[in-house]
């Protein structure tokens, strides 16, 4: 029985650890795409953030994962789980909280 729990705990904390993760990586995506598309500089706020949220979730991926072939799929899947979450908290947010986005309506500024 307490391998069953072990287990359990486990795995509850693989799926807790992923959308941590989920959360992190893609959530900073969209913090960084509202920065970098007004920045002067926007290419440092691209390899700087793609830099950073890759080491943080393989480094993450790579904890949970060794040698827990199955705890890595919970990982994984509660990875994509909060994609989904972050598509749909940051859905309704209106593009003016960064400055200089007021473009909302009409052409895009880079067409």
């Amino acid at each position: 029985m307490p391998d069953n729990i072990s287990w359990i705990l486990g795995g509850a904390a693989a799926l807790i650890a992923g959308f941590t993760l989920g959360t992190i990586f893609f959530g900073g995506l969209w913090w960084t795409v509202q920065r970098g598309a007004v920045s002067k500089r926007p290419a440092r706020w691209f390899f700087g953030s793609l830099f950073l949220r890759t080491g943080i979730v393989l480094a993450g991926f790579y904890l949970i994962g060794t040698g827990q072939p199955l705890r890595l799929g919970l990982c994984l899947l509660s990875f994509l789980l909060a994609r989904a979450f972050i598509l749909r908290v940051t859905r309704g947010l209106p593009a003016t909280i960064v400055p200089g986005m007021a473009h909302t309506t009409g052409r895009p500024p880079c067409a």
